[in-house]
């Protein structure tokens, strides 16, 4: 990596500012290589050196990754005047300027919500010509029918003209009210307005998946964790994802929603 500014350097990975960067400089809270650092504008080369700012290191990578498991009762924003936004839910350690989620949820729905600064990789991410799946468990208000199967793979014509891209849904093995659906777009409320378009709705939507990523099944609600972008542009089949993941998260909506 070329040298860039210490100040610039510690800006872009965190949430100080510069004028904040230089009042913790001047109080010697800025350690290089173990060497307090109170010049803000020396220049390091962040591959070969170590940064910390009262006392939590400062990462070489110029952009985060953070996949966290969205709790009810969050808006997907940077704008806390809807409600309480997803961005408080991220640990301090990890939060950093221009962190944003990456795709929306609901304010009632829950679920893996990629959050970055990357604004090219979120656009690829969610655009429909990169073909990225997103799956989704959903909890239904009526039984699932087998019809949903042949009307969601054709592209459904929502109710306000709307068409949607052809889209995979299988009942839950657990439940004849739990569906599994991998979709390759996302437009506005699109699973809730697609089971609508059916003649059903969804009392509980989960997203558990973006392309090959994952959410683990360790990573609790309201839990986050940084990840590696590149799994989120992996393909997964939908028929391996659904016999692997199926059982466990069946499992959960039925214990902790149903």
């Amino acid at each position: 990596m070329a040298q860039i500014r210490l100040d610039k350097f510690i800006s872009e990975r965190t949430e100080y500012s510069r004028s904040q960067i230089k009042e913790l400089a001047s109080r010697g809270s800025i350690i290089v290589d173990g060497i307090t650092v109170k010049r803000p504008d020396v220049k390091i080369d962040p591959d070969l050196v170590a940064v910390t700012v009262d006392g939590q290191e400062v990462r070489a990578q110029r952009y985060s990754y953070i996949l966290l498991n969205k709790p009810q009762g969050y808006v997907c924003s940077t704008d806390d005047k809807d409600g309480e936004t997803v961005l408080k839910l991220i640990p301090p350690e990890m939060r950093k300027k221009g962190l944003f989620p990456a795709g929306r949820l609901d304010k009632d729905s829950i679920g893996a919500l990629v959050l970055t600064d990357d604004g090219e990789l979120a656009h690829r991410m969610l655009s429909p010509k990169h073909h990225i799946p997103k799956t989704y468990i959903v909890q239904l208000g009526r039984k699932f029918e087998n019809n949903y199967i042949n009307k969601f793979a054709e592209g459904l014509l929502l109710a306000d003209g709307d068409a949607c891209l052809p889209a995979r849904v299988r009942q839950s093995e657990n439940s004849d009210k739990l569906a599994f659906v991998e979709l390759y777009e996302g437009k506005y409320h699109q699973v809730k307005r697609m089971f609508a378009a059916v003649g059903n709705h969804v009392e509980l939507l989960m997203r558990i998946s973006v392309g090959s990523l994952v959410l683990p099944e360790k990573l609790g609600i309201g839990e986050s964790m940084e990840i590696l972008p590149n799994d989120m542009f992996k393909q997964c089949d939908f028929d391996l994802f659904f016999a692997k993941y199926s059982a466990f998260y069946s499992a959960f909506l039925i214990n902790n929603f149903m």
